[in-house]
Order: C-alpha cells, then structure tokens, then sequence
C-alpha cells in the first residue's frame, strides 16, 4: 500500500521538528513541496537526500495526475508546505481531495493518508495570546475584496475569539478595518458598543528572531504599528476577543 505522509514542518525556526517528521522524510520516495527550495533548505540542515517535486496553488492538472499514478505505482510520498502544517489555508487540500475523490470512485483503492503534526502558526499563536481560546472560529486568510466587510462585521458580532491570518501588505488595513466596525455605538451607525475594549492580539513571526506579541485594544495595536512602521514585516495571526454580552454592552 502507498502512504501520503501530510507533514508539518517548522514555521520559522528549523529545530522545531519532530524526529518522526524527519525519518519519514528520510524514507519516503518523493517529497511535495510549496517551493523546494525553501524545503531543501530545511533538509539540507537534517542531511536528507529525497528528491523533491513541486506542488502549489498554480500546479496543473497534469501535476496532480502525474503525482496519483506516482501513489498507484505503490509510491511513499511527503507532502509539505513551506512553513506549517499543510492543507489549512494551504493549496494541499486539493491534492488530498483529489486522491480521496479517486479512492471513493475506486480508482486508487490501495492509498494510505497519514498525517504527522508538527507547527502550525494558528496554534502557536493561541498558545500564547493569554486569554481563553476554549472556542474559537479560524477564518483563514481574509478575502482581498469580495466579502470582506461581512467578515470584519461578524468578527465584530462574535462572541467567540476569532483569529486570521494577514500579509504585510494588508495588516494596517485589517486593523483599521477592526476598529471601524468595533467602536461604541455613539462613534457612529452600524458600529458595535463596548468594541473599543476589545483585546486584539497581533503575533508576527513567530519562532524567529523578531517575533512579538503585541496585544491591547485595536486603537492601541494600530498605534503600535504606527509608530514602529519597521516592525510591519512578516507573517501575521491576528486574534481577536470576543464580544462581552451583557445588559450594558452589546459588543
């Protein structure tokens, strides 16, 4: 039986990662990455030799088709992202859904999914905010347009923690975008009361050199960026408290 091994593998720092991990990747026959060269830099450290092949977003069909005959012709595979776990906001989803689809149609009976956890930036993050993430919604990456407003207006209402990913290029537009929907009702229609105390942490690269935390009302995260504009860099999580409902607030 041919294994698809879904391997997490560090986010930042290269020691974080699991010596299961690193035998697996040592013995299978092929490994799927991103960018291999962003994963050769990580098996060059652990002297691995597995020959690699690349598998993304903009893979083509006949990637994916060439990668399910490599699974029938009785193949071990790795599958990895550049940084994390893959298929949470990554595009190995769709590879899995592929060799699943064809399990079910009975095209590839003799495949074997298995996955071994390592990082992922979402919960390291929440390791972390100190507050309670007992339930939380992971929105992923936002939407550049398209939906995006419906999203920061149910962050607003939830009183749920809520958590997303951002790039560097969109961080003081979410923020901003946070703060608009959550000020006290008098700052204007559609706003939500009691917003303003609101927690909101914001981790960026986190297990590397420069990671922070920074945490305080959206306001004073804004300002924080504001006045350490080169601190905007790097991969974000944003986790955002939950809206308090009682009598006197309704955000």
């Amino acid at each position: 039986m041919a294994t698809l091994f879904v391997i997490g593998t560090p986010i930042g720092n290269l020691e974080d990662i699991t010596l299961r991990a690193l035998r697996v990747l040592k013995e299978v026959d092929l490994i799927l990455c991103e960018d291999t060269r962003v994963t050769k830099r990580l098996l060059a450290k652990y002297e691995i030799g597995t020959p690699t092949m690349s598998y993304h977003a903009q893979s083509k069909l006949s990637k994916s088709d060439k990668i399910l005959a490599l699974l029938e012709e009785g193949k071990n595979l790795a599958l990895v992202s550049d940084a994390g776990t893959p298929c949470i906001s990554d595009p190995g989803s769709l590879l899995l859904a592929q060799v699943l689809a064809s399990k079910v149609k009975g095209q590839m009976s003799k495949v074997d999914i298995v996955p071994i956890p390592g990082p992922s930036a979402l919960v390291t993050a929440l390791s972390a905010v100190g507050i309670s993430v007992a339930e939380f919604t992971f929105l992923g990456f936002l939407p550049h347009k398209k939906g995006r407003e419906t999203l920061f207006k149910e962050i607003a209402e939830s009183s749920r923690v809520m958590v997303f990913y951002e790039s560097v290029h969109r961080i003081e537009k979410s923020l901003e975008s946070l703060e608009k929907f959550c000020l006290p009702a008098q700052a204007g229609a559609g706003r939500q009361a009691g917003g303003a105390e609101r927690r909101v942490i914001v981790a960026r690269e986190l297990t590397k050199i420069h990671e922070e935390f920074v945490r305080g009302t959206v306001a004073e995260v804004r300002a924080h960026f504001a006045q350490n504009p080169d601190r905007i860099r790097g991969e974000f999580v944003v986790v955002v408290e939950g809206r308090v409902v009682s009598k006197a607030r309704t955000c």
